[in-house]
């Protein structure tokens, strides 16, 4: 028997398992870890950790070891459980218990199944075990099979042992009364430690998967945003990875646990989870005049007006008794100049160059070049005022206002994401989510942050965001822009303070461009530039 001290030794070994379980949070390695601390607390040789199939018809094998076999398949091994070992059914064809096997009659039964001597036992089918002794030469001799109950007393597992090894002789012995209740303590806190694993695993993918629905409703909404609340969050992780790995320089104290990772994860899948309330003309703005249509189409007709009332004078200048030569000049003469101007106003409409202060100039002489007759029956400009401040942008397709509009949702994130009982691992997503637009010399928004001011992660995230902007293919307002050049921009950037030089070093240096590259620009040949 197993004297007293041996016996508190091994308790105290129990309680010190159970709590590394209870923090553990790989599946691979928690279920791993149990079954190696069942062995070592019954000094077993061998032993197999089942898995309850979902339907709960059968058992799936997790892990399993035998020391002087040197065996060792699942967890952390990197040795899948081969095909060999099949599924154990729980119950047969016609519907009755497979209580033949005694790891099947375990978790049909809820109860645990000490045997002295699998050769000898009468009420088991063994012939597999025998099987694999004479294939192998090794002797399975005693057996300790453990159901693993969850705090709802349902059978999520099973716990076998086999060959419990006497530690003063090193022969194979049966397994104690000591050993049973100290495994059935350990399987019950085991159960508890994976249930809960488990459960906290699902309630993750369930919060994922709202954010992957917020981001959805985004795609929905604009098609040119979704894809961007998909990429960002990837090459965010790329570059953090980078500068995770970093040991010198400004960058050499950053590093990132497991759920370090995980909050920044969160933090650039919700970057942009304001946008749900940006207006989508708005977002979708491709020309300087597009509103829920592109208004160029209007203006054209007003040109084609202007054309036909030029050509109404030229036919009543004749027939009042007028030059007809000089008529039909003039009438080509404005019929050029529109053709012109429209030309123009057709190509600054598209927002993709800058615009010089002389072109906005012409934009407000056409204005006044030309009237016509609006619906109201009054002459007016052929302009509007809002006409002109769209068409006269002098970078991209966005007026002052709405280009406000669209800062917005950074304001809108933060509010959203600032309301949320975020858990103690999750507490910065707020703070994260928010700085991306935020700039190293202190003029970005919303809160105008300096670098000194903001968190790695902030940083790591704005050069995430502007990198796959520039490189986008899918935005309405802009070419796709290749990444040698995309670079080039980002190059400066750092150097005028708009981004972390540091951090844009280890992103050119370590190739995440070249990776993000590789795993989103790759199908579609690179434009020049």
């Amino acid at each position: 028997m197993d004297s007293q001290d041996t016996l508190l030794d091994r308790f105290e070994q129990l309680n010190t398992i159970g709590a590394s379980l209870s923090s553990e949070r790989n599946i691979d390695r928690l279920l791993e870890n149990i079954l190696l601390a069942a062995k070592a607390i019954t000094h077993a040789d061998g032993g197999t950790l089942y898995r309850m199939r979902e339907d709960g018809r059968a058992l799936r094998f997790a892990i399993l070891r035998t020391d002087s076999l040197g065996i060792a398949f699942g967890g952390t091994t990197g040795q899948p459980i081969s095909a060999q070992f099949q599924d154990l059914a729980l119950y047969r064809e016609d519907g009755s218990e497979n209580s033949s096997m005694v790891a099947a009659y375990s978790a049909v039964h809820g109860a645990t199944v000490n045997i002295a001597d699998a050769y000898s036992e009468a009420g088991f089918d063994f012939s597999g075990t025998r099987r694999f002794d004479a294939s192998t030469g090794y002797r399975s001799k005693s057996f300790l099979t453990v159901p693993m109950k969850n705090h709802e007393r349902e059978i999520i597992g099973v716990l076998q042992l086999i060959n419990a090894i006497d530690p003063e002789t090193g022969t194979v012995r049966e397994f104690s009364l000591a050993d049973q209740h100290l495994a059935e303590s350990l399987a019950s806190q085991a159960a508890v430690a994976l249930t809960n694993r488990l459960l906290l695993v699902q309630l993750e993918m369930l919060f994922e998967s709202f954010i992957s629905l917020i981001n959805l409703a985004i795609d929905e909404k604009s098609p040119y945003t979704g894809g961007h609340c998909q990429r960002v969050p990837t090459l965010t992780m790329m570059l953090a990875d980078a500068a995770d790995s970093v040991r010198d320089g400004p960058l050499a104290d950053f590093s990132l646990s497991e759920q370090d990772r995980y909050e920044l994860k969160i933090a650039a899948m919700l970057h942009d989870c304001g946008k749900v309330t940006t207006p989508v003309h708005v977002v979708d703005k491709a020309t300087k005049l597009e509103a829920i249509v592109d208004r160029i189409g209007l203006i054209d007709t007003r040109f084609e007006l202007v054309r036909r009332d030029a050509e109404i004078a030229r036919w009543r200048a004749v027939a009042e008794g007028g030059d007809a030569a000089a008529a039909e000049q003039a009438f080509c003469e404005l019929s050029a100049r529109v053709d012109e101007d429209r030309a123009f106003l057709r190509r600054v409409n598209i927002g993709g160059e800058a615009m010089s202060p002389e072109e906005q100039a012409r934009v407000r002489e056409i204005s006044k070049r030309y009237s016509w007759v609006n619906p109201a029956g009054e002459r007016a400009d052929f302009l509007s005022d809002n006409e002109i401040e769209n068409l006269s942008i002098r970078a991209g397709t966005l007026t002052a206002e709405e280009r406000e509009v669209i800062n917005h949702h950074v304001v809108a994130s933060i509010r959203m994401l600032e309301s949320l009982p975020w858990p103690k691992h999750l507490r910065h997503v707020p703070e994260y989510a928010g700085g991306h637009h935020e700039r190293i010399d202190g003029k970005g928004y919303p809160k105008g942050l300096r670098g000194d001011q903001m968190s790695v992660q902030a940083r790591i995230m704005g050069i995430a965001d502007i990198f796959e902007a520039l490189t986008a293919r899918d935005r309405p307002y802009k070419p796709a822009m290749s990444v040698d050049k995309a670079m080039r921009i980002m190059e400066n950037m750092a150097a005028t303070g708009h981004i972390d030089p540091a951090l844009f070093e280890v992103f050119r240096r370590e190739k995440v461009h070249e990776r993000y590259a590789q795993q989103f620009l790759g199908d579609a040949p690179p434009p020049p530039g």
